[in-house]
Order: structure tokens, then C-alpha cells, then sequence
């Protein structure tokens, strides 16, 4: 296996923060590429002061997002700063930001203005409704894209308040699509010679993933509706409470599973029943149907029944609780939680990341760094300041 990671030798310079900026670099990170992340001198990202829970005066929040990356404070109010900033976009591969639209051509670090300096330069916009159109200065923030790009319309209980998705998945999806927006610029680039701007939206983003929800607005002209954990087109598709409180997903996918979970709670009434023979039939009574289940899982506790379905070829699992994930034997197998040691917060644990490679290695080289721990490191080695530079540039306050 080779141990360097895919993206070893490609520098981003990252003056993005909060959460899909910071989680699209973290990725990238991951993957191998040198993230040298921009902040604020004396209170950085955002998320620095995001919480408790705090670690030793370091946000749970930060460091959840923020690994394998250098912090370099700049100023970027300051002339000078922006001095810096254009001369680490000169050597970037990449440069992610996520600003209020026209903040970055404001500050002179627009893709136009890197763009002249770094025709190969790859930037990368993230904004809550993008680059243009009316609401393209709008303010946003992850909820309200919950809100209107349809999670919060599909999700909860019936009859009951909107709910949001309990992480900020807007953002999170909307990092993700910046990641993949970013490796394929980069193929892009092999091909025509130079870089390009990309343009991440978070309403755009969330609406993307509304797929068969929104198949089905278009096939039948009906808004969706909560449904709580059950499935619109699948039966039984959802959690069930079983006898200890705790709950079980079964997700019966198809009429062979439907047989299989008959026969494993020893149900064999309900495959005579013609109302339930094919997944169209039991979506159709699914009233009728799904009461009779709860009152079967309501009898034993949920790692009974687990076993039961398990054994018998049924797909279904726990709804776990935070500590219940991170005891998991398969989720610690695959590598999921990892502990690093943090010069300020001491041993910290971190997610693991999701992506295995056969030839290739995803890198946790790094702790998440403290605020401008990078800065006279990235300044001397790779802009090659002097160490007198560098203290003018502080007494200045443009670092």
C-alpha cells in the first residue's frame, strides 16, 4: 500500500468557517492535501467559541471538523494580510471559501484576483443560495435550508411541529458536494490546463437530496408528509419499541423479507392474510398491518428480537444512542473512533473517516490546531519571510 495519501503535494489554502467549508477541508485533508486554514488573529473560526461542551477551553465543536490542517492568523482587514493571502493562493492548488457573497471581491480575494495571479488555481465558493439569483445575499444558516430546501417538511411526526435532522446536514452535504465538485475539477485540470470556480449552494444542495421524496411530489402532485421512521413506499419500513423501551429498525425491502420476518417472530397468520402478500398490498393497510407488528416487538426487549432477525436473514438494527455507536464492535473494527493527543486538550477521540482504500491511505496525521500555530511556520517555509518580517507583520496586527 502506498502510504502517502491521494492528494499528497496539493496545497489548499482554506479561508473558510464554521461547518461545510471546514468539513469539505477536513476530507481533502484526509485524503492527503496540505490545508492551510486562514483565521481571525485573537478568535478565529467561529466554532473556536462554539459551545460547551469545551475541552480544556478548546470547542467540541471545532475539533470535531478541524483536523489535519495548519492555522495561520491573518488579518484579512489588513493590507498586508492580503498580501499574504494572495501569495499562499500563488502557490495553492485549491483555495475553499465561504463568505457572504461579493465579501471575498470586496477583500481582493475573489477568484478573478486569484485567477490572475493562479490561472490553475481551483476555487471553491460555499454560500446558502449560491452566487446568484434573488436571494444570493440573503444571510443563512444550516436550519433554515433544513426548512426550505423540504427535510423539515418530511421529517417528525405526523401533526406534530417541524423537526429539524438532528446534525446540520445541509452543510454537511453541502461539503461534501464541494468536495466532490473539487477532486473533479482537479481531473478537469489534467485535461484543459487550468482551474475553475466552483459554486456550492446549501439550499441547492438540500433540495438534491429530497430524490424519491420529490419523485414521488412529481409523480403525484401530493406534498410528502412526516411520517415518523416509516418508509412512504416500503411496509414495514420503521422503528418498532420494543418490550425494554428501546427501539428497532426493521426494514422488510422486499416480499422475500416479509416471509423471513413472519416466520422468525413466528407471525405465519399474517402470511395468509391476502391484505399483506405484496409490498403494494401492505402499504395500502398499512394502518391495519403495522399496529399488529408494534404489539408483536412491544413483547420482547430489542436485543432479543435483534438476534432473532438477524439469525434469520432480516435486515433490521438498533436505534443506537451516541455511546451505543462508539461501543460497537463493527463500527471499532472499521476504524470509526480514533483517539489523537491535542497539545492543549490532551487525548481527544474523533470520527473516524469512512473511506478505505485498497492502494492509497486516508492520513490523520494531525491534531486540530490551535488558533495561528502555523503562522510563523507557513510564512518562513513556504513564503519564505524572514523572522524580522514576520514580527513587523505582528506589531503591524496583520498576523
Amino acid at each position: 500500500m502506498n502510504m502517502q495519501g491521494p492528494l499528497a503535494g496539493i496545497r489548499v489554502l482554506d479561508l473558510s468557517r464554521v461547518l461545510a467549508g471546514p468539513f469539505a477541508t477536513m476530507m481533502l485533508g484526509d485524503l492527503g492535501a496540505e490545508i492551510i486554514k486562514v483565521e481571525m488573529p485573537g478568535t478565529g473560526d467561529d466554532t473556536r467559541q462554539w459551545g460547551p461542551p469545551f475541552v480544556e477551553g478548546e470547542s467540541a465543536y471545532f475539533l470535531s471538523i478541524n483536523r489535519n490542517k495548519k492555522s495561520i492568523a491573518l488579518n484579512l482587514k489588513n493590507a498586508r494580510a492580503r498580501e499574504i493571502a494572495l501569495k499562499l493562493a500563488e502557490t495553492s492548488d485549491i483555495a475553499i471559501e465561504n463568505f457572504t457573497p461579493g465579501t471575498a471581491k470586496r477583500l481582493g480575494l475573489d477568484y478573478e484576483a486569484l485567477k490572475n495571479i493562479n490561472p490553475r488555481i481551483i476555487y471553491c465558493s460555499i454560500s446558502g443560495f449560491g452566487q446568484d439569483g434573488p436571494y444570493r445575499d440573503w444571510p443563512s444558516y444550516d436550519i433554515a435550508m433544513q426548512g426550505m430546501g423540504g427535510f423539515m417538511s418530511i421529517t417528525g411526526e405526523p401533526d406534530r411541529p417541524p423537526v429539524r435532522i438532528g446534525v446540520a446536514v445541509s452543510d454537511i452535504i453541502s461539503g461534501m458536494y464541494a468536495t466532490i465538485a473539487i477532486l473533479a475539477a482537479l481531473r478537469a485540470r489534467d485535461q484543459i490546463g487550468k482551474g475553475q470556480w466552483i459554486d456550492i449552494s446549501l439550499l441547492d444542495s438540500t433540495v438534491s437530496v429530497m430524490t424519491y421524496m420529490a419523485g414521488n411530489y412529481f409523480a403525484t402532485g401530493r406534498d410528502p408528509r412526516p411520517a415518523g421512521s416509516s418508509h412512504p413506499t416500503i411496509v414495514p419500513y420503521q422503528a418498532f419499541k420494543c418490550m425494554d423501551s428501546s427501539y428497532l429498525i426493521v426494514a422488510v425491502g422486499n416480499d422475500r423479507h416479509w416471509e423471513l420476518m413472519c416466520k422468525a417472530v413466528q407471525a405465519e397468520h399474517l402470511l395468509k392474510d391476502s391484505k399483506f402478500t405484496h409490498n403494494a398490498d401492505r402499504v395500502r393497510h398499512r394502518d391495519e398491518l403495522v399496529p399488529q407488528l408494534e404489539k408483536i416487538y412491544s413483547s420482547k426487549p430489542r436485543q432479543e428480537w435483534f438476534k432473532i432477525l438477524t439469525d434469520a436473514g432480516v435486515p433490521c438494527g438498533p436505534v443506537y444512542s451516541m455511546s451505543e455507536i462508539f461501543a460497537d464492535p463493527q463500527v471499532l473494527h472499521r476504524g470509526m473512533l480514533l483517539e489523537m493527543s491535542h497539545p492543549k486538550a490532551g487525548k481527544i477521540r474523533l470520527i473516524g473517516n469512512p473511506i478505505k482504500f485498497s492502494e492509497t491511505q486516508v492520513q490523520i496525521r494531525t491534531p486540530p490546531p490551535l488558533l495561528g500555530e502555523s503562522t510563523h511556520e507557513v510564512l518562513k517555509k513556504v513564503l519564505n519571510y524572514s523572522d524580522d518580517d514576520i514580527k513587523k507583520l505582528r506589531e503591524e496586527g496583520a498576523i
